[in-house]
């Protein structure tokens, strides 16, 4: 906890110092998200980044951010020049902090995707039915405001479109990583929670005695995995370096390939994989959807006609990816 605090206040002190921007153009920050405990991930990156290093000659650190929104406010600012984003922080770089999609995550059996999930725990006998009665029965563990799979996709998957307002439907919301709200769920502190099969994936291996107390009732339908994201203004060369390491990480044969997989199995990554014009789409209707529904609840015609605006916009866009 106290670390945390710590990692959460060194973020945070960082931010303030955003006008400084990337003074070393041989240093790279490279971020990685919050979801999960920060300190396992950073064990499972490190080894990455050590061979991002030595295969590039570019100097890489890592960047621990508090929560997804100071994330992208550091690569707004150029404290972070490269990151490992999900879906919805991906589409958040793009749109407001000068961001460039190098490539997207494949799994360990190669698929793009992955599932948000809503965990109970074992035993309790709630079932999906009785969240959607709502009546403030339950209390309910979201993930962070901007994270793809611990809110965005239940909400645009599993409540709005049966116009359920989780404030008004449980006894209590709070928002938590996906590792607490598993902790949660298995302790009895929450009924309901939201996570995603890879984070439940990790939980198994590194807590198996938390995950096997938990059960899942509801599965979205499929997201788009994570991505490698830089800042558009990083040196061509340099980015041209970084998008090859990745694209070619843990491709070749013999010991040194083993060596690399081995490093992405730690990640449950199968590999890199370049994202095409369609890579976000889901993220982006999903994103629309949600927009939309917040502007409906305010009542304020401009808004909702702002928000129905957006909205058709992003449904032509995607309908051009599917004709192209």
């Amino acid at each position: 906890m106290i670390r945390n605090l710590l990692v959460a206040l060194v973020a945070l002190a960082s931010l303030g110092l955003s006008t400084c921007g990337h003074d070393d153009a041989g240093v790279i920050k490279f971020s990685f998200e919050s979801a999960e405990d920060q300190g396992a991930m950073g064990r499972r990156w490190q080894p990455v980044l050590d061979d991002l290093q030595k295969q590039t000659g570019l100097k890489v650190e890592a960047y621990y951010a508090s929560n997804y929104t100071a994330v992208i406010e550091a690569m707004k600012f150029n404290q972070v020049q490269v990151g490992w984003f999900s879906a919805l922080p991906t589409l958040e770089a793009v749109r407001r902090a000068n961001g460039e999609i190098l490539g997207r995550i494949t799994d360990e059996g190669g698929a793009k995707d992955y599932e948000s999930i809503l965990l109970v725990k074992k035993g309790s006998g709630i079932t999906l039915g009785d969240v959607l009665k709502c009546g403030k029965r339950y209390t309910f563990g979201i993930g962070d405001p901007r994270s793809t799979s611990g809110t965005l996709a239940p909400m645009a998957y599993l409540f709005i479109p049966r116009g359920i307002d989780p404030d008004a439907c449980f006894k209590v919301v709070r928002s938590a990583s996906h590792q607490a709200n598993l902790f949660a769920v298995a302790n009895g502190v929450v009924d309901v929670a939201t996570m995603n099969t890879v984070g439940l994936g990790f939980a198994h291996r590194d807590e198996p005695d938390a995950a096997d107390k938990v059960q899942v009732i509801w599965t979205s339908p499929p997201l788009p995995e994570s991505s490698i994201v830089a800042r558009k203004d990083l040196d061509p060369v340099v980015k041209a370096k970084i998008r090859t390491f990745f694209l070619t990480y843990g491709t070749a044969p013999g010991p040194e390939g083993d060596r690399e997989r081995a490093n992405l199995k730690a990640l449950t990554f199968g590999g890199f994989a370049a994202a095409g014009d369609d890579y976000l789409d889901p993220i982006k209707q999903m994103d629309a959807s949600a927009t939309l529904y917040a502007a409906k609840k305010t009542g304020d015609p401009q808004k909702i006609a702002a928000a129905q605006q957006a909205y058709d916009a992003v449904a032509a866009e995607i309908a051009s990816h599917h004709h192209s």
